[in-house]
């Protein structure tokens, strides 16, 4: 039975020779599709730039407290 088609976009890109040969090599030692590995590289990308604008919006607001300054004696 074939897979359900996905709602996407086609992507043209030209990337660094090495940096293609490193997402051949993973795609097939995984034994998944480029798509696959591009896909999870970007989602966890995104994650990582996601979580780290959410600290920089907290800084700026002074949601976060300085390391040191935490109260603890763990000393």
């Amino acid at each position: 039975m074939p897979r359900a088609k996905k709602d996407h976009s086609c992507l043209n890109i030209k990337i660094d020779a090495a940096l293609y040969r490193k997402l051949m090599e993973v795609s097939e030692e995984a034994g998944q599709t480029k798509t696959m590995v591009v896909e999870r590289a970007l989602r966890a990308y995104f994650a990582d730039y996601d979580m780290k604008q959410r600290i920089l919006r907290q800084a700026e607001a002074g949601q976060l407290v300085p390391v040191g300054d935490t109260g603890r004696n763990d000393v």
